[in-house]
């Protein structure tokens, strides 16, 4: 797989000259991508491409010098080196700071700042997040992220896995990685058959746009599945990329096609260089609303906002009802529930 770190190269690849414009947020958002996402894009409409939204710099990176580029406090959140602790019941451990693609939206954008990821996990770090867990029994589950995970050689990634897995409180172990969408291949039946070996483990990746669901992406995600892989997915609501009902029940019913769950849509984190793909809250109870008489429970998502200051998720749904009355699912007349006895 060839990988681009410059813009200038990518552009190239597609047959198309980079504008001065782009050039300037590399120095500040550098750009990684490989030759198998790249050939998602449509060069001949490329500035609405949503595939190109999501890994060419666009200037609006750069328009934002306000926000936060950790609102979320997870660096405040680490009681030791690569282990977030938010919630009572699980954590998140970052097994490493690369990735096979660099997304335009990453709420963990900070680490691009300098040009350099989070390092890897070291064996030392290792130790200590196992000792935390081994100190903490109300931990219960641990999502394995990044980066992307899928990044490291097998044995590290297996080391890793099996450290958590012997500690006795852990029940659930999560693996967070975009690699069946950007990197298919990487998702090899090894892997797979190792991930399936693993009592409570389930794999949680990233489609965000119908066109990512792709033969070799329905190939990766269905050699997890016959492994004895639950696999789940999580996408976030993006201006110009998603932002839009139809578009979405497409996505989510190819999703549940290849028994991948639609399970979380994030309204995007209010992270510096991120904030242009917002749409607002509204606009993602507006298409749960369309849903509700079109998907099933298994292609519907729940839709969720993830609080600052580490005030973790909020899930959202529409209003329906009022005064004892809810709406029926086409929302063209009003019936009374009765709760009482």
């Amino acid at each position: 797989m060839k990988f681009y770190t410059a813009g200038r190269d990518a552009m190239a690849k597609l047959g198309l000259e980079i504008t001065p414009e782009m050039e300037r947020v590399e120095p500040t958002y550098p750009v990684y991508l490989n030759d198998y996402y790249l050939g998602l894009i449509d060069p001949a409409d490329w500035r609405n491409d949503p595939i190109a939204r999501q890994s060419l710099p666009d200037p609006q990176e750069l328009a934002d010098l306000s926000s936060s580029y950790d609102p979320l406090a997870e660096e405040e959140q680490m009681p030791t080196p690569h282990l977030i602790h938010r919630f009572v019941d699980r954590v998140v451990l970052l097994a490493t700071g690369r990735c096979a693609m660099r997304c335009r939206f990453c709420f963990r954008k900070r680490a691009w700042t300098s040009g350099m990821e989070r390092a890897d996990l070291s064996d030392e770090q290792l130790a200590g997040a196992v000792e935390y867990l081994t100190a903490h029994p109300a931990v219960k589950e641990v999502l394995i992220s990044g980066g992307d995970p899928l990044m490291l050689p097998f044995g590290r990634l297996k080391a890793i896995v099996d450290a958590v897995a012997a500690v006795p409180p852990i029940q659930v172990i999560r693996i967070g990685s975009r690699m069946p969408v950007v990197w298919p291949e990487r998702v090899t039946a090894e892997i797979a058959e190792y991930f399936g070996s693993i009592p409570g483990l389930w794999f949680a990746t990233h489609f965000n746009h119908p066109r990512e669901v792709t033969p070799e992406a329905a190939a990766a995600c269905g050699r997890l599945v016959r492994a004895g892989v639950p696999v789940v997915n999580q996408s976030v609501l993006l201006k110009g990329v998603n932002d839009d009902a139809e578009l979405l029940e497409e996505l989510f019913r190819k999703l549940v096609a290849i028994r991948v769950k639609p399970h979380y849509l994030f309204h995007v984190d209010p992270v510096r260089g991120v904030r242009h793909f917002a749409t607002g809250v509204e606009k993602g109870l507006q298409i749960l609303r369309a849903f509700r008489p079109r998907l099933s429970s298994l292609a519907v998502p729940t839709f969720a906002i993830d609080l600052p200051e580490g005030g973790g998720k909020v899930a959202l749904q529409p209003e329906y009802g009022k005064d004892g009355e809810y709406s029926d699912i086409f929302e063209q007349k009003r019936i009374k529930y009765e709760t009482g006895l």
